[in-house]
């Protein structure tokens, strides 16, 4: 059954934003959203987290759990996802600590 994804893509390499688009909305620039099974939802994470490079990426998807959603990043970031108890939180790295990580 197809749900609604969203995935922010920032300072990806132009062809993962093309992509992107084919199957997306480009509602903001690098902000993009739409309605996808949840096999082509895997390609295309597959996809952006093979071509982040120096970038970062965020998916947002609807699961089954308490917060009802889920997430995955690839790429430099300060922030990163946290599992604690079963709730996912946002753990911040100090200035200049940026860490790349795939989750």
């Amino acid at each position: 059954m197809p749900s609604m994804i969203t995935i922010a893509a920032t300072a990806v390499p132009e062809h993962l934003r093309g992509a992107l688009s084919r199957w997306l909305l480009e509602v903001t620039p690098e902000l993009y959203v739409g309605t996808v099974s949840a096999r082509v939802r895997d390609e295309l994470w597959t996809a952006v987290a093979a071509c982040t490079g120096d970038g970062m990426s965020v998916l947002i998807y609807p699961t089954n759990n308490e917060q009802g959603f889920d997430i995955r990043t690839a790429g430099t970031r300060r922030r990163r996802p946290v599992d604690f108890d079963g709730m996912t939180l946002i753990a911040m790295r100090p200035e200049g600590k940026e860490t790349a990580m795939r989750s």
